[in-house]
């Protein structure tokens, strides 16, 4: 019922006007970025360069209306992926198809997509695609084949929870192997989505050792798996089965946000394994930060003590 008001939370569009301007919320929300400015994000990202973990960035905002506040946000990530090229960091993008005009016109979106790849082969950098609710998947995996017949450098994230995803990773694999599994952290309803955690970590298993299998056969197409969970029981799970399959620590990437489990992050990376922390910024944070609240229990007493200080 708690993650059921959080994700309508997330949705509301009074709450996402108002909350932002109340410190404690703002205050909070900083244990989860580390501002709003991508600078924020860089500055971040090479502290942890510094502790050998690499980082990929995304900006926050979704669901843009207009072309020219797409076009806005492709030239932004394409000024962004050459800073980084710049600063010499192994900081890779994370992007959203709604903000590249999803809604507005599916052709513009590839193109935005196509740009953005061609932005990030130029400089040896890679382009994440994440999956938003439901109602957008087809049209997101039907842009991101359209974009990876010619770009190589560009992995799609699934959900778990989605009674759809294993049909949806089995056409994926056959070209690409990167993938980022997520659980999934949107509202949906139970015909569309799986509704107990615990059915939940089971699906996410199955897909993960599927994954697993497809990356023992030694075949890595544009990037390895890319396995996004801060669960560490389930992380404990993957690695056994990657070591039952034979499979090398640098195989897969294990994928976790800023500010959770750090210690967690530091202890993977020093047992050989890729880790990779998202960091985001953007002043769009609020329904982002109410999914964050709403996928561990922990992070809303973490709002509470905030609130209580």
């Amino acid at each position: 019922m708690l993650r059921s008001a959080l994700l309508w939370a997330s949705q509301n569009k009074t709450i996402a006007r108002q909350l932002p301007n109340y410190r404690f919320a703002r205050k909070a929300v900083t244990r989860f970025m580390p501002g709003e400015n991508v600078d924020d994000a860089l500055r971040a990202g090479e502290l942890l360069r510094a502790q050998g973990i690499p980082t990929v960035i995304t900006r926050l905002g979704e669901n843009v209306t207009e072309a020219s506040e797409a076009d806005d946000v492709r030239m932004h990530y394409a000024d962004v992926l050459a800073t980084i090229a710049g600063l010499k960091q192994e900081t890779q993008i994370s992007v959203k198809p709604t903000q590249l005009a999803l809604d507005i016109d599916e052709a513009r979106c590839v193109d935005n997509l196509k740009s953005l790849a061609d932005s990030a082969r130029r400089v040896g950098n890679f382009v994440w695609i994440d999956m938003e609710y439901s109602s957008y998947v087809d049209r997101t995996i039907a842009a991101f084949d359209n974009v990876r017949d010619q770009h190589s450098n560009v992995g799609l994230c699934i959900q778990a929870y989605l009674h759809r995803t294993p049909k949806d990773l089995e056409h994926l694999i056959k070209s690409t192997t990167a993938i980022r599994l997520v659980k999934g952290a949107y509202r949906e309803s139970a015909d569309v989505a799986i509704q107990s955690k615990k059915d939940v970590d089971e699906a996410y298993m199955k897909l993960a050792t599927r994954l697993l299998e497809e990356t023992a056969t030694g075949r890595e197409v544009g990037a390895p798996p890319a396995f996004a969970t801060h669960d560490l029981n389930m992380l404990n799970r993957i690695t056994t089965t990657a070591r039952n399959l034979g499979i090398p620590n640098d195989a897969f990437e294990i994928q976790m946000l800023y500010g959770i489990q750090r210690n967690e992050q530091l202890r993977f990376a020093q047992q050989g394994y890729r880790v990779r922390v998202l960091i985001s910024y953007g002043s769009a944070w609020f329904p982002w930060f109410m999914r964050r609240l709403a996928e561990r229990p922990a992070n809303l007493w973490f709002l509470v003590k905030n609130i209580a200080g």
